[in-house]
């Protein structure tokens, strides 16, 4: 979700410093969509290691019984 937020912020910046001529903010508005994407991944990652983790619990209780 921190990672959304982060892109539309980013989008509304850059696309204010392209309607304004100011590089500086359209720039911030770039690194701001960047870092959401970053987030994003990241959650991806956490998501896909609890995932494999809970997997492999499941299939190790099994085995067990």
């Amino acid at each position: 979700m921190a990672g959304k937020m982060d892109k539309l912020k980013g989008e509304a910046k850059e696309g204010f410093g392209k309607a304004t001529g100011d590089r500086s903010t359209e720039n911030k508005g770039k690194l701001d969509k960047a870092k959401g994407g970053v987030k994003d991944t990241a959650q991806d990652v956490r998501d896909s290691v609890r995932d494999t983790v809970r997997d492999a619990k499941h299939d190790s209780d099994r085995d067990r019984s």
